[in-house]
């Protein structure tokens, strides 16, 4: 990223009741499209919010498998996968290009968002699915996954970092239920912010410095206090002379 810009996205239509707040925060948002959340009424209704703020709107598909909010790997054929991951992202697709919008990006969620690290099947389904419904999509992933590998030559891709998850000293993010998985406080996520922003790397849970060409950085709705955090963190960034990317 430019030292002197941050492209921060979001992922909305989630059901967290603070879409709004975050939105003029943010340069792009990951809009859930059915998979583990979301109907026609909660992707148009977001899809409205991105659009009157001038943010970026993207497509957040799942595993189909809403009870455990598609954070679970699920036992699926490539097939079944494809055929949903399409179907996902062509609703968002539809409901953008009606209000006269244009679909900008992808990214999986939850543990499909993981598996595409080194599951090369599943990460082939994902790449293959965003080319049939429109190639010049962009793809969010994260660092070192073989997904990135798969999508050369078809996809532009984004290197994504998260400002308030924890990270493994392999670029994996911290289990949910291990300690250090969330960053709690606005000040550490700030922290984060600023690193990725000025020096494209993060510290590990063992305070291991990594490094990647960072494109984007993530802040998840469902965080506790997130509409304080980001403003806080919008906030700090503007001090450091850093804008939000539009």
């Amino acid at each position: 990223m430019n030292k002197n810009v941050i492209h921060i996205n979001c992922d909305l239509g989630e059901g967290g009741g603070a879409d709004a707040e975050l939105m003029p925060f943010l340069s792009a948002c990951n809009i859930a499209c059915g998979g583990h959340y979301g109907d026609l009424q909660s992707i148009a209704h977001t899809v409205e919010l991105a659009m009157n703020h001038g943010v970026k709107i993207g497509a957040h598909p799942a595993y189909p498998d809403r009870e455990n909010f598609g954070r679970k790997t699920m036992d699926i054929s490539l097939d079944a996968l494809q055929h949903t991951l399409i179907e996902q992202i062509l609703r968002i697709k539809a409901q953008t290009e009606k209000r006269g919008g244009q679909l900008h990006h992808v990214k999986p969620h939850g543990a499909l968002y993981n598996d595409i690290v080194k599951d090369s099947a599943k990460a082939a389904v994902v790449v293959n699915s965003i080319v049939e419904v429109d190639d010049h999509l962009i793809l969010f992933a994260p660092p070192q996954a073989v997904v990135r590998d798969l999508a050369k030559g078809k996809l532009k891709v984004w290197t994504e970092g998260f400002m308030d998850r924890g990270y493994n000293a392999d670029f994996s993010l911290v289990a949910r239920k291990r300690p250090g998985a969330v960053l709690q406080t606005k000040e550490a996520v700030f922290k984060r912010a600023l690193s990725l922003a000025m020096t494209n790397s993060i510290f590990t849970i063992n305070n291991q410095r990594l490094h990647a060409d960072f494109d984007t950085v993530c802040l998840h709705s469902d965080t506790e206090n997130a509409v304080e955090i980001l403003q806080y963190v919008y906030e700090k960034l503007t001090e450091h002379h850093i804008r939000i990317f539009k």
